[in-house]
């Protein structure tokens, strides 16, 4: 599915990600931790296109994505979620789902309601501001505007942060039910360990810019989490 091959990214003169190897299979959530600041988010911007590495290379079911731009990216199967969340606080909820159909080009085929009933809040809120939801609300909104471009793999970025637990839980288990569903891969960015823990099938842990421990998620012991997760 996905495959990150050496990656190597640098910022003014500082190497910010170093040789990164990274496998998402298909159908499968794959988490990346670790601590502030250790290019988890600079990885995923490799990824979508934002940020170029120096060397190294992203494949997508056997496609080199190097020479693709963001859209094209997009095109090809990436969804990207990001810190933040991004919608458009001044169009509705609907507008907001509306113009992601739009912008890529995509014939609303049912994915309008599919993403409905994912997260029947929005369902509730159509015809109110995105910038007067909450910030749960927000990110059920962002991931469904990401969902309807029917993406190969979604890449979410810290999609816990700053929601309430109840919310949090519900997020949880939409995105288990999208990856059960076996169409979508998951790649994410998280470090709210016991979300991780609940949701992935497998794990990878950066630390300055490396990859420096991986495998299943029942492997991720209390050694690995003292080592590179705690503060």
């Amino acid at each position: 599915m996905l495959n990150l091959n050496q990656l190597d990214v640098s910022y003014d003169g500082s190497r910010i990600l170093r040789g990164v190897n990274l496998t998402v299979p298909d159908h499968s959530l794959v988490c990346l931790m670790g601590r502030n600041g250790v290019g988890k988010t600079t990885t995923l911007k490799s990824i979508i296109g934002l940020v170029r590495p120096e060397s190294g290379s992203v494949q997508l079911d056997g496609l080199d994505l190097s020479p693709l731009k963001p859209d094209q990216r997009a095109r090809a199967g990436i969804g990207y979620v990001p810190q933040g969340r991004d919608i458009f606080p001044h169009l509705t909820v609907w507008e907001n789902l509306k113009l992601s159909l739009v912008i890529h080009g995509v014939q609303d085929g049912g994915q309008v309601d599919r993403v409905l009933e994912l997260f029947p809040i929005l369902k509730e809120f159509l015809a109110r501001k995105g910038g007067v939801l909450s910030g749960g609300q927000q990110q059920q909104l962002a991931i469904a505007r990401a969902l309807l471009t029917d993406p190969k793999i979604l890449l979410l970025d810290e999609p816990t942060e700053g929601i309430q637990p109840n919310i949090i839980d519900l997020i949880g288990d939409t995105l288990v039910k999208i990856k059960k569903e076996g169409k979508i891969s998951i790649l994410l960015v998280e470090q709210y360990l016991d979300f991780c823990v609940s949701v992935g099938d497998s794990f990878y842990i950066m630390d300055r810019g490396a990859i420096v421990a991986g495998g299943p998620i029942a492997n991720l012991n209390n050694e690995i989490i003292q080592q590179h997760l705690t503060v």
